[in-house]
């Protein structure tokens, strides 16, 4: 009779769903070793991409069962923790496939959602259009009013709450969103309301508009917590599914989700507020980046996530990611909750080229994605892509298995014939300058992203360093330092599965917000510190539920704050040991004159919302576990040529992983490695720093 040996859940493992690939960073705690796995991504049904992920991670790590060890218990029994960056949501509200929604409001407020802010989505032109996320007939009014002061003018009618939601069950709604006009100064009428939608709804799709943001501005409110309960049933639906899938495997951790802010939540967390995931997979990237640069000695990077569909950049300052209080998903689709800043355009290796009506070649935003993929992968696509560029230019070799032998060969006959046909004959050019043509147009969309989070927000480039990641993104890394004015590029160890072992290193944490709307001098300190003990409370809840162990927990607090009569608010960070009118005012002034260059003396200042995050600080792992263990005899694989700038060109080829630390390569080279290939260009090269990253310089301006 065999005897069960029970696993010891040992692995801690990052997955990020991409559009083409989907990644896991999986990290030892015995020994604090890691290695990678990439399999493709299903799209549609990304939850068996994630399991078949999982299962190529568990295999080998399951004791041999020859001596009656327990194959019962599933293959993810050696998984402690799995941390998921998902583009779940992010991929629902760009296509626009969400549940049927219905909301709930004050009566003549039915509009907000529609008028925005009266933008337009070009700016400078007069046409376009814009489709709300809930059209207007589920948009149901009710009476009640609560003034901006808080009081309570007209009590709501729960009579007409009870029929609005009726209406909407009968139009077909999975979710609903409850939007009383300045609950956020006091929710009563709205909490009694959604008290009633609740016990009449069928299932937990409910969303109090004051509870996901008590904030004043009733537009971006809306749209916060409309878009929340428009996600609900997509993530939660998600997310309920792959526990189910893992748990059925043995899996007795905890999952554990990225929020857009980089850090990370419980999966209860995730279904009740799945609007904080609409950046998840780019922010978990961004925290990567941040720490192995860190850990490097470069404080100030810009990053580049390039992937199968899109090219994500954002800005990296004394180590710190920066942070937003809002985004627009695409026009009109605003979410206000703190978030890594990110700026994200489609350009991905899966991006196709093409010549439009006026003759004029683009590239993206349309994609391949993973299914059917470039033309090179042979998977019935004929339309070229930034990678069939790329592999008919020699920058990545033919004949060698991608994504770790998910593909064991490219067909770059078909690439070549792709690219002939739809750009090449249009254009009038042979097929070798019309796939140059293709990259050059790629990369200078690149390099505007990234000119958008440096110089267009204040800072000079050359200042920092640029750290490109994604399958694709280290193909670019030395084009994008000549078109930005780059000194210096990291290439991380593994830079296709950044985003991943960005999911393994976030904290937990949780913000909340609350307005005051006070000026200064009327503000009540008592009731400020009051706010902020209850803020506190209320994060520090969400850390306790997620059943997670932390090393440490901190705090951030700071104040919007504004002079009397502005519109826009600055963010101040706040010691919350020393709470005073003075302090207040002098924390304002130094941030004000940081960004604007002077502070506007004998102007009353006013208070708009008390910010609070508190963080869970998750256990680290040692860096240099990434590092090369030695020099490999098998690093040099010949000589590869390469069309460059008109010409061609031979490149040593190298094995990346196997080059040791120190080792210096110059361009023209090509490094491969299962999750990517970097191209080093003439005139450019590279050293393996000791944590395995390589740094590249220009060596001819």
């Amino acid at each position: 009779m065999n005897t069960q040996h029970p696993v010891t859940p040992h692995l801690v493992v990052g997955v990020d769903v991409g559009g083409t690939f989907t990644d896991l960073f999986v990290l030892d705690e015995r020994d604090g070793s890691a290695r990678i796995v990439k399999v493709p991504s299903t799209r549609g049904e990304e939850a068996r991409g994630f399991m078949n992920g999982v299962i190529r991670v568990s295999e080998g790590n399951v004791p041999d069962t020859t001596s009656g060890a327990a194959t019962s218990q599933g293959v993810a029994a050696t998984l402690a923790t799995i941390v998921h960056g998902t583009t779940v949501g992010t991929n629902a509200l760009l296509e626009r496939k969400v549940a049927r929604t219905g909301i709930i409001t004050t009566r003549g407020f039915r509009d907000v959602l529609e008028m925005r802010r009266r933008d337009r989505p070009q700016t400078w032109g007069l046409r376009g259009s814009f489709t709300p996320v809930v059209p207007r007939d589920l948009r149901l009014e009710v009476d009640e009013r609560v003034l901006a002061d808080g009081s309570l003018h007209t009590k709501v009618d729960l009579t007409q709450v009870r029929a609005q939601t009726q209406a909407l069950l009968e139009a077909g709604c999975e979710a609903v969103c409850v939007f009383f006009i300045n609950a956020y100064a006091n929710p009563v009428n709205e909490q009694q309301a959604v008290a009633a939608v609740r016990a009449m709804w069928p299932n937990p799709y409910v969303t109090s508009a004051s509870e996901v943001l008590p904030e004043i501005r009733e537009f971006e409110r809306c749209s916060t917590a409309t878009l929340n309960a428009a996600l609900q049933p997509v993530v939660g639906s998600y997310l309920a599914k792959l526990e189910d899938d893992l748990r059925t495997q043995g899996f007795s951790g905890e999952l554990l989700i990225v929020q857009s802010n980089g850090g990370v939540m419980s999966r209860e967390t995730a279904c009740d507020v799945p609007v904080r995931t609409a950046l998840s997979g780019p922010a978990a990237g961004v925290i990567a980046c941040a720490a192995v640069a860190r850990a490097s000695g470069y404080p100030n990077v810009i990053t580049g996530d390039m992937g199968g569909t899109s090219f994500d950049v954002s800005l990296v300052a004394e180590g710190e990611a920066s942070l937003a209080a809002q985004t627009s998903i695409e026009f009109g689709l605003v979410v206000r909750s703190p978030m890594i800043q990110i700026e994200t355009i489609g350009a991905g290796g899966g991006s196709i080229a093409s010549v439009d009506a006026s003759g004029m070649l683009q590239v993206g935003p349309e994609s391949a994605g993973s299914i059917p993929g470039p033309v090179c992968y042979g998977r019935g696509n004929t339309r070229p892509t930034v990678t069939d560029a790329n592999v008919v230019l020699g920058r990545i070799a033919a004949d060698r298995p991608l994504g770790g032998g998910l593909l064991q060969a490219l067909d770059a006959k078909a690439a070549e014939k792709a690219i002939q046909n739809h750009v090449a004959t249009p254009l009038g050019l042979g097929v070798l300058a019309a796939a140059e043509a293709i990259l050059t147009v790629a990369n200078a969309k690149m390099a505007g992203a990234i000119r958008v989070v440096s110089i267009e927000r204040g800072h000079d480039p050359r200042q920092f360093a640029y750290m490109p990641f994604g399958g694709g993104g280290a193909l670019h890394v030395c084009a994008m330092m000549r078109e930005v004015g780059v000194t210096t590029g990291i290439v991380p160890r593994y830079p296709g599965v950044t985003s991943a072992l960005g999911c393994v290193m976030a904290d937990m944490r949780h913000d909340a917000v609350q307005t005051l709307n006070k000026s200064l001098m009327d503000l009540d300190l008592a009731q400020l510190k009051s706010r902020l003990a209850d803020l506190a409370e209320a994060c520090q809840k969400r850390l306790d539920s997620a059943g997670v162990r932390f090393e440490r927990v901190q705090e951030v607090v700071a104040l919007d704050m504004l002079y009397m009569g502005q519109t826009h608010t600055l963010q101040v960070p706040l010691n919350a040991t020393d709470i005073s009118r003075d302090s207040i005012q002098a924390a304002f002034e130094k941030a004000y004159a940081a960004s604007f260059g002077r502070v506007l003396t004998g102007m009353a200042i006013r208070v708009m919302n008390l910010r609070y995050a508190r963080i869970g600080v998750r256990p680290k792992f040692d860096l240099a576990v990434l590092a090369p263990k030695g020099a490999g005899s098998t690093a040099s694989l010949g000589v590869q040529s390469v069309y460059h700038d008109g010409q061609w060109w031979d490149a040593q080829r190298y094995a990346r992983l196997d080059l040791p630390v120190a080792a210096q390569v110059t361009g023209p080279a090509i490094l491969e490695q299962a999750d990517t290939t970097v191209w080093l260009e003439p005139g450019f090269s590279a050293r393996v720093d000791t944590l395995g990253n390589l740094l590249v310089e220009r060596t001819v301006l």
